[in-house]
């Protein structure tokens, strides 16, 4: 039988979501393909904040790995928009001339962030928060200015100026209520919120309207409507969203403030649904995603031909995501005639309780400074449960009783994705599971928002008893399998396995195939533990590394060649050139680590280009050695005393082409000027009168590390062996994806200095490290010369495989 042909419109939370349950109900009845305008796969936008603050990375809020998509034979073209659907000929058209046909489609297209039609808002420096662009544009702008005023003080807002403080800009927030977050707290809990933010270091300008963004081009300041103004070098719009409906009301699908589905998620023509921020259920358009998560559900019984009750409608709650602060609310916030309420402010520890009771019931609750109740109130709010049962609980608690240990199978731990206690614990018990991290991707708990994992992890420790052991559980490889990074090492070694394949067969992985995650790591496990024989397995790699190019927003690739410390000859700038005007290369840009990228390069173009080219590639897609930064040196510069350039080249083809766990980047500075910000890299080198510096474990990412001094040496030689010693340990220890930075952070850098600095120890990381590096059998520009080589790269990209 053929494949029901399905199109979704947009790659979000909502989208995705419905696909994935779809797959779980019929694997093999869709041919899948999904369009998305932003340059990503399927990420985590409630973790927006948590990037911006600084405590995350954008690769740590990926919900679906490109793997992902091409494990389940999911077309996916990023970077590219739909623009329109005929419904008489069932096709959608998209702005990149692509058609498709199909036979279903969901659309899923999200919201925008609403900007106030004011004077001035198309100014440079203004900008919403919405998705990674945005938090791009304000930690770009956050580098070179200081002072960011964030227009509403609800949630988001609160986020934003939260980010805004860590990355060191003064910031003001503007609310037109009497009190922050209004639509989800009482003034009280407001008053304590605003209290905390403040000390924070927010300003806050509450009752105030902006009328007007100053400035020429670019914004520096707001203006009110009482006439009093502010300086600002960079204005947030937080003031809500706005449903995406343009597409459905072109294709003349019924529109309101939102798309109009049933209670099946179907728009007026039974064959196009909708879902998400853009759809809109019996009036309501939700703009958080359980919600939306619910509707994902529903609609993929339906089209799957299920029978299901539909979709009703959903209570929702909010929790603040800053750091430092602990705020929940759900339901009705405010007392009215028809209702009274519990109150308990314990002005000591600066806690705030209010439930709010109707006709005997729970209604509505906020908390603030202990949310640990967070989840169990929601749970009763939704049942509509009688506040003597929540009165009852409460002795149990006093009595010390956890609190997971007095709900009921069927309260929701997890509101995000509906995933109940009783779900939990059924897991733990039939799939023997014993970690956060298994619960997560075994049953989707803490897998969005993260607020309930302290919730998780102690119904692990209630459902596994004695065997829970908080301080000694251990972090997985993934999912797939019980064992750690440590204990599938001395597997492989130990039984002798020589195969991803053959790894997960004998280890006793969960997963046939197993998953984005742990076969990459499967792969460069083996390549360490056997860099003599072992055969690298280019299809267990991440598609960037196969297609040997970055994938760009609008779905063109970047390549980047080679340049040892960053010098280059007039040659090899001709080839470049050549191939720019050949393949109508989009943009010629210098990079941060001293390289040519080539931009907007077509997917179908990549294997002639190189060929082209006939330079080696520089691996800025690679989970290897990538770059090594150097500056002019004692040749040339009146302030250099080493031969930082020459020095550089050498580091740079010394480790040309190794796998390492994460990227690896290296700079090399002829002074203490520092002009290749060593302190930043995984390894930074400093020149000085007669000795080199040797520093490890720097970031210069979202995530600021300054890299620490690991030895002086005299020698280029010594230089070359420490560097070496170092990354072989790094190698040999680290866990799959860990950047340098964590990785000595995690084990110490008093740890890294008494393996390296003891001459045995490190005589033996430089042999193992020279045999990993004779390993590499063709560089790179030999290896496009190969007729064999070409051939499989050409069918990669072209086969889409």
């Amino acid at each position: 039988m053929d494949k029901k042909k399905l199109v979704l419109i947009g790659n979000g939370m909502a989208g995705i979501r419905a696909i994935e349950e779809i797959l779980k109900l019929l694997p093999d009845y869709f041919e899948i393909t999904v369009f998305g305008k932003e340059p990503y796969p399927n990420y985590n936008r409630i973790q927006l904040s948590k990037v911006l603050q600084g405590d995350t990375e954008i690769k740590d809020i990926t919900l679906n790995e490109w793997q992902w998509y091409e494990d389940n034979d999911v077309r996916l073209y990023p970077g590219e928009s739909v623009t329109q659907i005929d419904t008489e000929t069932q096709k959608v058209y998209t702005d990149k001339g692509k058609a498709v046909q199909y036979d279903n489609i969901i659309i899923a297209t999200g919201s925008h962030p609403f900007i106030l039609p004011i004077p001035g808002a198309n100014k440079e420096g203004v900008t919403g928060f919405r998705d990674i662009a945005d938090c791009e544009t304000m930690i770009s702008a956050s580098r070179i200015y200081k002072r960011a005023a964030v227009i509403g003080g609800g949630i988001l807002g609160l986020e934003a100026a939260r980010g805004l403080l860590n990355l060191g800009m003064e910031v003001d927030v503007i609310e037109l209520a009497p009190f922050l977050m209004d639509r989800q707290l009482d003034e009280t809990a407001a008053h304590l919120l605003q209290d905390e933010l403040e000390k924070q270091g927010m300003r806050f300008h509450l009752k105030k309207q902006t009328t007007e963004i100053l400035g020429n081009e670019r914004v520096t300041g707001l203006k009110f409507a009482d006439g009093t103004s502010i300086q600002a070098d960079l204005v947030v719009m937080a003031v809500g969203i706005k449903p995406n409906i343009q597409l459905a009301k072109e294709t003349g699908i019924k529109t309101n403030r939102g798309i109009v589905v049933n209670d099946y998620l179907q728009t007026e023509i039974p064959n196009i649904y909708a879902v998400g921020e853009c759809a809109e259920h019996n009036g309501i358009a939700y703009g958080l995603v359980a919600p939306l998560y619910e509707q994902a559900q529903v609609l993929a019984k339906h089209i799957c031909g299920m029978n299901h009750q539909g979709y009703k409608g959903s209570v929702v709650s909010t929790q603040l995501k800053v750091s430092g602060v602990d705020v929940f609310s759900a339901g009705m916030i405010n007392e009215s005639n028809e209702t009274k309420a519990i109150k308990l402010f314990n002005e000591w520890q600066n806690t705030y309780k209010k439930i709010v009771v109707k006709d005997n019931k729970l209604v509505g609750a906020v908390l603030f400074g202990d949310t640990t109740e967070g989840a169990k109130l929601f749970s009763y709010i939704k049942k509509g449960e009688c506040v003597n049962a929540y009165l009852d609980s409460q002795q149990n608690r006093e009595t010390g009783e956890s609190i997971v240990s007095t709900m009921a199978d069927d309260e929701i731990v997890c509101g995000c994705n509906g995933v109940s206690k009783g779900a939990i614990v059924k897991a733990i018990q039939d799939d023997g599971l014993t970690t956060l991290e298994e619960v997560k991707n075994a049953t989707n708990a803490s897998r969005s928002c993260g607020q309930c994992k302290g919730m998780v992890s102690d119904i692990l420790a209630l459902t596994l008893g004695d065997k829970f052991e908080k301080g000694e559980i251990k972090e997985t490889v993934c999912g797939c399998t019980d064992l750690s990074r440590d204990e599938v090492i001395a597997e492989i070694k130990a039984k002798g396995l020589t195969h991803t394949r053959e790894v997960m067969n004998v280890l006793g992985w969960k997963t046939e195939e197993g998953c984005s995650k742990c076969r990459p790591a499967l792969n460069y496990y083996l390549g360490m533990v056997y860099p003599k024989t072992y055969e690298d397995e280019r299809e267990s790699r991440f598609v960037n590394e196969r297609l040997h190019a970055n994938i760009q927003k609008d779905g063109t690739y970047s390549v980047v060649p080679r340049m040892y410390g960053g010098v280059t000859n007039a040659d090899d700038l001709r080839k470049i050139a050549d191939v720019a005007d050949k393949y109508d290369v989009g943009m010629i840009k210098l990079t941060g680590g001293q390289r040519i990228d080539l931009l907007g390069i077509k997917k179908d173009d990549l294997p002639h280009v190189w060929k082209d080219l006939g330079m080696p590639s520089g691996y800025a897609y690679g989970k290897s050695v990538r770059t090594v930064k150097t500056c002019v040196g004692a040749q040339f510069c009146r302030f250099g005393t080493q031969d930082s350039t020459g020095m550089g080249i050498q580091l740079e083809k010394k480790f040309e082409g190794l796998n390492t766990p994460h990227k690896v980047k290296m700079g090399v500075s002829a002074c203490p000027r520092n002009c290749a910000e060593g302190g930043i890299k995984d390894v930074g080198i400093v020149g000085l009168d007669g000795v080199w510096e040797i520093y490890v474990g720097g970031n210069g990412g979202t995530e600021l590390k300054q890299a620490e001094l690991l030895a002086r040496v005299k020698t280029e030689q010594e230089v070359l062996d420490y560097s070496a010693a170092f990354l072989q340990y790094y190698r040999e220890h680290a866990n799959y994806l860990e950047r340098t930075s964590k990785f000595v952070e995690r084990v110490g850098l008093d740890h890294v200095k008494e393996v390296i600095l003891d001459e045995e120890n490190r005589t033996a990381l430089c042999a193992r490290m020279d045999e990993a590096l004779a390993a590499y059998k063709e560089p790179w520009n030999e290896a496009i010369e190969s007729e064999t080589i070409l051939k499989d790269l050409y069918n990669t990209v072209i086969g889409g495989k």
